[in-house]
């Protein structure tokens, strides 16, 4: 259900534009004056304002610029009330933001339609959002396993290194494979290795600290970053990613799979691990010595 600010001092105006706007299904909010009003739309969920150009404390058009001046979540569709017609008058409005008028004593067929307009102007701008939203999804995960890809992985590896410098905290890193996965593929096709890859994120996600990240290197590799945590932590996590992936079979349409994975570990604390690049070098470092230790396994760096 839309919801529409009424911002209108008359009250027989407010009185009619409030039944009318009900009638037709809208979810309302009224108000007497300007301030009144811009604390509403503050407290946000507005999408259509109805504003009485000559109001007390701030004015119709003093307000729509106002909401103009600051960046919504999504757009407020401003229509100004007003007994002006001059064309000075309706430049000066649409100057300000107005989306459109409705002059006063206005007809109910027209305010509907005009509302009917805004109706439009939303839902394609909500429209408009929603593939945003998808192309941002696109371009930072990794569409089989809905996990941050390696460009995103970075640049939160990148963000958290350089807040653990300004707060002097640990940061670690931890990088893992799954262990024999060309053979799951070679052996039961790729649609397989492909269930494996999923039900693998799914459990590195479900064991992770809420406030760490995972993300997919490449291939059948894992990067996580995990901020606050030293070198003896991080490896306590990266033994519970383990035990999450190798403790219970993992179905396929194949059946059950027996699946591990090797991990490596290192962390900021150690100086020869200051900078991001040597982060990602040593922990990859430890993982292929966990792999060279007999996999299943973890080794810090």
């Amino acid at each position: 259900m839309i919801q529409v600010l009424i911002a209108e001092d008359d009250k027989l105006c407010r009185t009619i534009l409030e039944k009318n706007l009900r009638n037709w299904g809208y979810k309302i909010i009224s108000t007497e004056d300007g301030n009144e009003a811009w604390k509403v739309i503050q407290e946000g969920n507005i999408q259509i304002a109805i504003l009485d150009w000559i109001m007390p404390k701030m004015d119709g058009v003093e307000l729509c610029k106002k909401i103009r001046s600051h960046k919504w979540d999504e757009y407020i569709y401003i229509i100004m009330l007003t007994i002006r017609s001059k064309q000075t008058d309706i430049r000066k409005g649409f100057a300000a933001g107005v989306d459109d008028y409705i002059t006063k004593p206005f007809d109910t067929h027209e305010l509907k339609a005009r509302l009917q307009t805004g109706n439009r102007i939303i839902g394609l701008q909500n429209q408009l959002l929603d593939s945003q939203k998808k192309l941002q999804e696109i371009a930072t995960h990794d569409t089989l396993t809905n996990l941050l890809n390696r460009y995103e992985i970075l640049n939160v590896l990148s963000d958290e290194f350089h807040r653990s410098l300004r707060e002097n905290k640990p940061l670690s890193t931890v990088m893992l494979d799954i262990d024999y996965f060309k053979k799951v593929n070679d052996s039961y096709g790729h649609d397989v290795g492909d269930e494996v890859l999923v039900e693998v994120a799914s459990r590195l996600t479900g064991t992770l600290r809420r406030y760490d990240k995972v993300g997919r290197y490449g291939g059948d590799e894992f990067l996580a970053v995990l901020p606050g945590c030293d070198l003896k932590n991080a490896t306590r996590i990266a033994e519970r990613l383990r035990r999450a992936v190798f403790q219970e079979r993992i179905q396929t349409e194949a059946g059950q799979l027996c699946v591990t994975i090797s991990v490596g570990c290192a962390s900021s604390e150690s100086q020869s691990h200051k900078s991001i690049e040597y982060l990602v070098k040593f922990s990859d470092k430890a993982m292929y010595h966990a792999k060279n230790m007999g996999r299943n396994c973890v080794i810090a760096s």
